[in-house]
């Protein structure tokens, strides 16, 4: 692939990515925002009088909620689309006998997979008013140390299943390699440490709601980056042949 290919590919990445945010923020604005809403609330009603006087609000929660968001997902979303491009222009051809469109969502949903749902399931999303201020640093340590045990351990199960496959067959070689990485990771959750900082009195219902929006958003941003960067890749890469338009005579071969 020439340096051509890869810079169209990284700018269709961008735009992708710029689109999946688009639709994730609509997710995170119609159903993340009123349970953040929800859980501010409950915290200030639990909060000191005193301590609220003396609280300052650098940015007001409307611009939280609008532009900051917006800012913030849109962001995200231009930046991991370029990342996500580069990615593709290497796994291209190297995971299989995959179309453009295949190759896409084959990435996405593991990127999914690799960088978002393995870490959070062993530390999930929490709302305001969850959490302890002075372990903020201990559990982003624990986060991020999980995403890239998973990330890693995704890459060593791709490059596994790869080597074993000439030997196995391919579905056998990827049984081997997804099991052993769904054990090293069932290991890495039973020996990091646990993080539960819910208060007791915390609505249930909420801390669900939360969590599942959370979710709902990242499926939304990698899926939607999926299906249109896909879409971009495969016209760029197998452009539709030209037609002939009406009226034009056809040159008959020789």
């Amino acid at each position: 692939m020439n340096s051509a290919t890869v810079r169209n590919l990284l700018v269709r990445g961008m735009l992708a990515g710029l689109a999946a945010g688009v639709l994730a923020l609509i997710v995170a604005y119609f159903l993340g925002e009123p349970n953040v809403d929800s859980a501010i609330g409950f915290e200030e009603s639990h909060a000191s009088a005193h301590a609220h006087e003396h609280e300052v609000e650098l940015v007001s929660r409307s611009l939280q909620s609008t532009a900051g968001l917006a800012t913030g997902v849109l962001f995200y979303g231009v930046a991991f689309g370029g990342i996500a491009a580069l990615a593709f222009c290497f796994a291209l051809g190297r995971t299989g006998r995959f179309t453009p469109r295949a190759t896409a969502l084959l990435l996405a949903g593991t990127a999914l997979l690799a960088v978002y749902v393995v870490p959070f399931l062993k530390y999930p999303a929490n709302p305001p008013a969850v959490g302890d201020g002075d372990t903020i640093g201990k559990r982003t340590t624990l986060y991020f140390l999980m995403m890239v045990l998973s990330v890693l351990l995704a890459v060593a199960a791709v490059i596994v299943g790869k080597r074993l496959a000439p030997k196995l067959g391919t579905w056998y070689a990827t049984v081997v390699a997804v099991l052993g990485f769904v054990l090293v990771i069932g290991l890495a959750y039973a020996f990091l440490p646990a993080v539960d900082e819910v208060p007791s009195d915390f609505p249930a219902a909420l801390l669900w709601r939360f969590r599942l929006s959370a979710l709902a958003m990242q499926v939304t941003l990698w899926g939607g980056f999926g299906l249109v960067f896909g879409e971009l890749a495969e016209r760029l890469l197998h452009p539709a042949p030209a037609t002939l338009s009406a009226g034009t005579p056809a040159v008959a071969p020789r």
